[in-house]
């Protein structure tokens, strides 16, 4: 099953795409509000009686657009990893993010004057389906509701200012999720290539099956800490191929357009504007 959150003329509504058709999903607003609903497969899978939009004439909405927690997992690939010089963590390296940033999969991002260094990283995105507090990582799967596609865009001058990365994470409007969530019986991240194009030239194409921790496994590692909630979000880290690790180092600029694709799943197309 796929989902998406779309605008309409009144708001955002959740809705399931068939083919080329989204249905409106009624009483929900967007994703995260569906998955609070305890039947939410049920009532997405029955959904008939809601407006109807052709594929290519929707206009997406940020997938989950009050998730409770953003988490995002850095250095999560191991050829990343090496090419940031660093030895293979022991543990996740997290920070987190927060609703401000997220932004629709097609929506501008905006340069900002204080920092020319933005930079992509192309991510797969968890996205919970159930409340998880202490799970095992064996039983973690039945938490996640699915998986979608982000670009952790970065601001690497605020970010290398201290050893915490937060600062140059959680600029507004940043972080485009979409376009769609695929349910897990749809979808096998170990099958799954990501790659990254910014004007149509690839800097990023690695198979998702490279990440250090698993999905699962994040999902087992933060609930040890807190909660988490139907719609949270775990990015789970970026391959090589980011702008800052080349030589001579690449950032976007006003004009360009960075896509992220994952096999199965579709693709955020951001112009920076």
């Amino acid at each position: 099953m796929r989902l998406a959150t779309i605008r309409t003329g009144t708001g955002t509504s959740a809705a399931r795409l068939d083919g080329e058709v989204f249905t409106e999903i009624p009483g929900h607003a967007d994703v995260g509000s569906l998955l609070a609903d305890e039947d939410w497969r049920q009532v997405a899978r029955t959904a008939t009686g809601g407006q109807r939009h052709r594929r290519d004439e929707a206009e997406l909405h940020t997938l989950v657009p009050h998730p409770s927690h953003v988490l995002c997992a850095g250095l999560n690939y191991r050829e990343h990893i090496k090419e940031m010089g660093r030895e293979l963590p022991a543990h996740p390296t997290l920070f987190a993010k927060f609703a401000d940033t997220l932004t629709g999969p097609a929506d501008p991002v905006a340069t900002v004057p204080e920092d020319p260094e933005m930079d992509w990283e192309g991510e797969l995105a968890v996205v919970v389906g159930r409340t998880a507090y202490r799970v095992r990582e064996e039983e973690a799967g039945r938490y996640i509701a699915g998986f979608t596609v982000a670009n952790d865009i970065s601001m690497r001058g605020w970010q290398n200012r201290t050893t915490e990365w937060l600062q140059g994470k959680i600029w507004a409007r940043t972080t485009p999720v979409g376009p769609v969530l695929v349910t897990p019986d749809a979808f096998d991240p170990a099958r799954a290539t990501l790659r990254t194009t910014v004007n149509g030239a690839p800097v990023q194409e690695h198979p998702v099956a490279d990440l250090l921790f698993s999905p699962e496994f994040l999902v087992a590692y933060v609930s040890t800490m807190i909660p988490l909630h139907p719609g949270d979000l775990i990015l789970t880290g970026t391959p090589g191929g980011v702008g800052r690790a080349r030589t001579p180092s690449w950032y976007l600029r006003a004009g360009d357009r960075v896509e992220v694709t994952v096999d199965g799943i579709g693709t955020v197309s951001t112009p920076i504007t």
